[in-house]
């Protein structure tokens, strides 16, 4: 899907980039690029974490023991370690988003994809929300900083092109962007014969919005005693799925089965759509009172809870406050998966975390539609990390 306004823009932005100096001495408004990045904005000291697939999986399956992520292929301390050591060539990298200053706004972009998902897209052939979750991965990472999306660019990779299958994907890219309120403003597709076997492909794309500079959200004014809101997912979301390749695997089911304790099949519920909470998240925080936002995706509550929070600060997550999704008790069944496991790679029913005043946590509960879930799942405490009670 190449348009020339795409390759005009992308030409601006390597102008762009090549001209800031991020972290110069001459410079009050360095860049502050992001490398999917599991830090806050401010350079809090937290948990890094990225989210990456791997070609090779190793599994190691004892009676008796707990499926587990790194077990599934995917190793998020490596990760981390890659993450620390492009710090030290990008010092100025962090956040959900990188913040490119713009006048009296801020530049803020991200970039994602949709991990090993798109291999259920190919077994079940649902392909027309594959895209709605590309979207969300990136415009929900961007709306923590307070950004309002203006625009997506995607990028379609197979080694041969099946336009039909391409138009349900570009569809779905579509629809993500109209619940973001952003344009689909270009992309890429490219045909590589060998790269990729026959009917699959690979997807990312990039999601640039604005904020201005005095109204961005860095976690910088949490304190202890502010509380934590729950968005709920619709499941899995986008991340996660090595792992949950490998339990459909060893729990003998197929996704055409009906999920233990659910009233849909298993693949209905692995591929249900990221929920895209732009709109929600954006609604809320013009009501003020928000003061930090973190999207639940890699490293679940364990990793990115934290990466809102300044030095000193901790959660506690409160046992029961909200429903958790049938989805993740099959999972969590059917693979022995530890609870520390779950906490550190699924979202758990819980997508998007607003760190909010104890004021305006009243105040935006009280006053939800009678459709409208949110939870008070937890509170900011003295301490670091996350624990639960």
């Amino acid at each position: 899907m190449s348009l020339s306004t795409c390759a005009e823009l992308s030409r601006c932005f390597a102008a762009a980039a090549a001209s800031a100096k991020p972290n110069s001495a001459k410079s009050n408004g360095a860049s502050i690029f992001s490398h999917s990045l599991r830090t806050p904005i401010g350079g809090y000291g937290a948990v890094l974490s990225v989210s990456r697939s791997s070609k090779t999986t190793r599994i190691v399956a004892e009676a008796g023991r707990g499926l587990t992520y790194r077990e599934a292929g995917v190793d998020i301390d490596a990760g981390s370690e890659l993450v620390r050591r492009i710090a030290k060539m990008a010092p100025g990298i962090g956040g959900f988003g990188g913040l490119f200053p713009l006048g009296d706004s801020y530049l803020v972009a991200g970039t994602d994809g949709v991990g090993t998902k798109v291999m259920l897209a190919f077994e079940t052939g649902i392909h027309d929300t594959i895209g709605i979750d590309l979207v969300a991965m990136s415009v929900n990472d961007i709306v923590t900083s307070g950004a309002k999306p203006l625009f997506f660019l995607d990028y379609f990779a197979t080694g041969h092109l099946d336009v039909d299958v391409a138009e349900k994907v570009i569809k779905g890219i579509v629809d993500g962007c109209k619940q973001s309120d952003c344009v689909l403003l270009g992309g890429e597709t490219a045909e590589m014969p060998g790269l990729y076997k026959e009917g699959e492909y690979d997807l990312s794309g990039c999601a640039v919005g604005i904020v201005k500079k005095d109204s961005v959200i860095n976690g910088s004014n949490i304190v202890a005693g502010d509380i934590l809101i729950g968005l709920p997912s619709s499941g899995v979301h986008s991340n996660g799925f090595s792992l949950v390749r490998r339990v459909l695997a060893h729990s003998g089911l197929s996704l055409k089965d009906q999920l233990p304790g659910g009233d849909i099949t298993i693949a209905e519920a692995l591929m249900a759509p990221t929920v895209i909470y732009v709109k929600q998240v954006l609604e809320l925080v013009s009501k003020g009172g928000v003061k930090g936002m973190a999207h639940i995706t890699g490293g679940g509550f364990t990793d990115n809870i934290p990466r809102v929070f300044p030095e000193g600060l901790g959660a506690v997550i409160y046992d029961n406050s909200w429903e958790v999704p049938a989805v993740f008790k099959w999972l969590q069944q059917a693979g022995k998966i530890e609870d520390s496991e779950m906490r550190r790679t699924f979202n758990m029913g819980i997508g998007m975390v607003l760190v909010v005043s104890p004021e305006a946590a009243n105040r935006i509960l009280e006053n939800r539609g009678e459709t409208e879930k949110l939870y008070r799942i937890g509170e900011v405490i003295s301490g670091k990390g996350v624990t639960y009670s």
